[in-house]
């Protein structure tokens, strides 16, 4: 019987090192999990296996103390090249700051009015005005009359109607990223771009869904990031109001809610001056980014801090009002079968603590941003980094600190079973990597992000998002988040890949791509030609039973998938016959070998 035992809560985090492509360390979400861990777990103490888990139940009160100051420890603890944070409290400034720079080489100086690339947040405010044109359409849209079917007309103009009709897909299943569609940022590999390649609005995101043929899951069912989804949204917007989504922003948005200097600037190689996006860190250098994307809606819209702050205040109005359009959007999410969510309409929902905060991040090479709101404080904090340090993890210590939580103090170990592997789910056509972590932790990559579970018992490990049990050589994985049950097999380590066998020209007729893989043994290269061109050679690793990770460090969009997972397929005679790729955000796109000498 486990003794129950008053003790000390878990290590504070270690201070994330920055990264080219992921920087290490937690996120909101994971920093979330943990604050939810020390505040809200269980202790107890296990002779069998001199375990023993912490717990300390405090009540949620939020205290305030010097707000700057808290802030003002943030660039030494996330160094970079410069940065911009905010905290809103109350629907007023309690603090900000801006340091460092916004141009290294120019030594342009950051400020609260620069301008940064916001990225994904831009999809909250997509659905803003979607939501508002519901309520108040355009002198055109009302002439027309019945809004919902001028919505279903245009999104069927956009999205194959056969696609549409025989997965049940519906709009607001693209609001939530419960659509089932493949995200046009990573599918952009197979098409053969190059990591600083173009690519238009005008005609390769046409070429894009021209390709969507497929879904890798039934709508509604489960979720999956897609910025296509929020592509589609912007695309059905312009054409059923008839103006531009950039003027649709300024008039619905950015106007009434006093973001002076904020618009939407689609073309990535046209970003204003002076800020630069920075890649890299301080032991490798810093490079300027180079981003020649186009995008509209899943991304596209460029504020300062000072543009950041007014949009806090304005939605901390709107959330006041009940029947506001914030308030109509920011509900809790839920799946089809009523199953809760933790996404819709732009708006990520994570509980900190006992409390719910909603916020959103953003990410574009060189740039990482998050805003967070706490609706039941009244608390906001707007972060906004000119490099690739998580904006995430950033937002969720200020949040720690400005609560004030107790000292942390040392969490002791548990033993652990034969966690460390590489797992495989046949259904997604995913690898599951797991990996020890700190003290009475394990690490798993699935999604392309690092996730911390706690160990409850030998086998058995958790978060507030996940469950994993290890039974033997199969990993069973509850991902709530994604609304999946998982069951992985280990894939036996030590295994040889047959030489020769791999090596040739695969063609996906679907997407109209060809991937040509080359090399020798456990060194193989894979690349992809397409629409976009012939793209680079990138490095593949071999994992057993016929499957590799082909690795994807740097994409058209950042951060990029990492590992895609490659399975390989073979006849009845054992030839190798095709091979199917997946990532998280798409899954599933099967090549046939080209059998031509």
């Amino acid at each position: 019987m486990p003794v129950w035992v008053k003790g000390a809560v878990r290590p504070e985090p270690a201070v994330s090192r920055t990264g080219a492509r992921l920087p290490s360390g937690s996120s909101l979400k994971k920093q979330a999990l943990d604050l939810n861990e020390y505040l809200y777990g269980y202790c107890f103490f296990s002779p069998s296996c001199t375990e023993i888990i912490f717990t300390l139940n405090l009540a949620f009160q939020v205290t305030f103390p010097n707000m700057q100051a808290i802030l003002e420890a943030v660039p030494s603890r996330y160094r970079g090249p410069g940065g911009a944070v905010a905290i809103i409290k109350d629907g007023e400034l309690a603090g900000k700051l801006t340091w460092g720079y916004a141009d290294l080489r120019k030594r342009i100086s950051m400020t609260s009015s620069t301008l940064m690339p916001i990225c994904s947040i831009t999809k909250q405010m997509l659905c803003l005005i979607l939501k508002d044109l519901e309520r108040n359409p355009t002198p055109a849209m009302v002439e027309r009359g019945n809004i919902p079917q001028q919505l279903s007309d245009a999104f069927r103009q956009l999205v194959s109607p056969e696609l549409i009709d025989s997965n049940g897909l519906r709009i607001d299943h693209l609001c939530n990223n419960q659509s089932g569609i493949r995200d046009y940022w990573a599918m952009s590999m197979f098409w053969g771009t190059q990591p600083e390649g173009e690519f238009s609005l005008a005609g390769d995101a046409k070429k894009a869904l021209d390709r969507t043929k497929s879904l890798h899951f039934q709508p509604g069912t489960q979720f999956s990031y897609c910025n296509l989804n929020f592509h589609i949204l912007a695309r059905i917007v312009e054409q059923v109001s008839g103006a531009s989504l950039g003027k649709l922003l300024s008039e619905r948005l950015f106007l009434p809610a006093g973001m002076k200097t904020a618009f939407l600037c689609a073309d990535n190689a046209e970003l204003p001056a002076p800020c630069v996006g920075y890649e890299g860190n301080e032991s490798f250098g810093y490079i300027p980014a180079v981003n020649r994307t186009q995008w509209s809606g899943d991304a596209g819209v460029v504020a300062s801090l000072e543009d950041m702050i007014a949009y806090e205040c304005y939605l901390d109005q709107a959330w006041a009002d009940r029947g506001s359009v914030y308030r109509e959007i920011a509900k809790e999410p839920s799946f089809d079968d009523g199953t809760p969510a933790a996404y819709g309409y732009g708006l990520e929902h994570i509980m900190f603590g006992q409390t719910t905060t909603i916020g959103h991040g953003g990410a574009i090479r060189g740039y990482r941003l998050h805003r967070t709101q706490v609706p039941s404080e009244r608390l906001a904090v707007v972060v906004m980094l000119n490099h690739e340090i998580d904006a995430a993890e950033v937002a969720g210590h200020i949040l720690q600190e400005a609560h004030s939580l107790p000292a942390q103090h040392g969490l002791l170990s548990m033993p652990v079973a034969n966690w460390v592997g590489f797992y495989f789910d046949p259904d997604a056509q995913l690898v599951v990597e797991v990996r020890l972590g700190g003290p009475g932790e394990v690490i798993l990559t699935y999604t392309g992000d690092e996730e911390t579970l706690k160990l409850t018992e030998r086998c058995e490990a958790r978060s507030d998002l996940a469950t994993a049990t290890l039974c033997s050589d199969t990993l069973l994985l509850h991902r709530k988040y994604d609304n999946r049950h998982i069951q992985a097999k280990r894939i036996t380590a030590g295994q040889q890949p047959t030489k020769g066998d791999y090596v040739g020209q695969y063609h996906c007729a679907e997407v109209d791509s060809i991937f040509q893989c080359s090399g020798d043994g456990g060194m193989l290269y894979g690349s992809f030609k397409g629409f976009l061109g012939h793209g680079p050679a990138e490095l593949m690793r071999y994992l057993g039973d016929d499957i590799w990770f082909l690795a994807c460090a740097r994409g058209l969009d950042a951060p990029a998938p990492g590992n895609w997972t490659v399975v390989f397929q073979r006849d009845v005679q054992g030839e190798v016959v095709g091979v199917t790729f997946g990532c998280w955000l798409a899954r599933k796109v099967t090549f046939v070998k080209d059998r031509t000498p």
